[in-house]
């Protein structure tokens, strides 16, 4: 009897994981191919893509479409924008946001509660994209570099993440030091931050990939300004360039003649083949920067979320 109900455990067990694994295997597959699609159109021929019927590699393999995007010196220098934007908005929204939720997290620190209410608010109502636009024009910071730095200092949700973290640290550390006779800004900068490590990674990690993804700023406050253009702008213009060349192509009459260019074997690009390289471009950077902030990431975001 009991090597009947052993046996049939181990078969339960088996067709368990079969069809878990199967199951992963295939969510797996739906959430990957997507991006996988995406770098083969990118490295295809751009006229033989139109074609279709491209799955797991490239038909016609050509850097061509990257040659396009990297022609010019425009692309390094919003390169090298977008990184010290990136940088710098992800260390002083890091650091300022937590002495901000440092501060607030303590509890000799009067009308905290006052204050926490009205950052919090802040999450639910705003004075829109209008009033935010004159005040940064007021500040000076229209055509500057710090439009992409100084509105985005505090977050309110990083806030609530970052001092919920720190006020599950233990108040008997914090005393530890105040007897020793440390201040509070050395407490914060040689007790806290060290603790709230994970926390950190988190909040950096979200600042860094909104920072990095930004282009919408650039367009209202720095479009006049080619040296402050960063890689997702730049590369939006020429996505934007290439969608309406292939338009244009289309309305003139000259799919034939494109034909007839790839036949020859020419090199062209179209909307669909910029766009793919645009993605890859864009998104590279912080994919490679995510798997070492990952369990950080996953450590810093439980802890932090949940409230006793």
């Amino acid at each position: 009897m009991r090597s009947n109900q052993y046996m049939l455990s181990k078969v339960e067990s088996i067709v368990f994981h079969t069809i878990n694994t199967i199951f992963l295997l295939i969510l797996a597959f739906i959430t990957l191919y997507p991006f996988w699609n995406t770098i083969v159109i990118s490295f295809n021929d751009a006229m033989d893509s139109m074609r279709g019927g491209i799955n797991f590699l490239p038909r016609q393999f050509t850097l061509f479409n990257y040659e396009v995007i990297f022609q010019t010196g425009a692309i390094p220098r919003a390169f090298f924008i977008s990184v010290a934007r990136t940088v710098i908005n992800m260390v002083t929204s890091v650091f300022f946001t937590a002495m901000l939720a440092y501060a607030l997290s303590r509890q000799d620190f009067l009308m905290r509660k006052t204050f926490t209410i009205i950052i919090v608010l802040s999450m639910y109502v705003n004075a829109g994209l209008i009033p935010s636009y004159f005040l940064n024009i007021r500040l000076g910071m229209y055509q500057s570099f710090l439009v992409y730095v100084i509105p985005g200092i505090v977050n309110a949700f990083n806030f609530v993440v970052m001092r919920t973290f720190m006020k599950s640290i233990p108040e008997s550390i914090i005393e530890s030091a105040r007897i020793d006779g440390y201040g509070d800004f050395y407490i914060f900068i040689r007790i806290i931050l060290p603790l709230c490590l994970p926390v950190l990674a988190t909040i950096g990690l979200f600042v860094a990939v909104g920072s990095w993804n930004m282009w919408f700023d650039t367009m209202i406050y720095n479009s006049g300004q080619v040296n402050l253009h960063t890689l997702q702008y730049k590369l939006m213009e020429y996505l934007q360039s290439s969608q309406s060349q292939g338009k244009a192509a289309m309305d003139a009459g000259m799919a034939a003649g494109a034909a007839a260019s790839a036949a020859s074997g020419s090199s062209m690009v179209t909307p669909m083949s910029m766009r793919a390289a645009v993605t890859i471009v864009a998104s590279v950077p912080i994919l490679l920067v995510y798997p070492f902030m990952q369990r950080y990431f996953v450590v810093g975001l439980n802890v932090g979320g949940v409230k006793e």
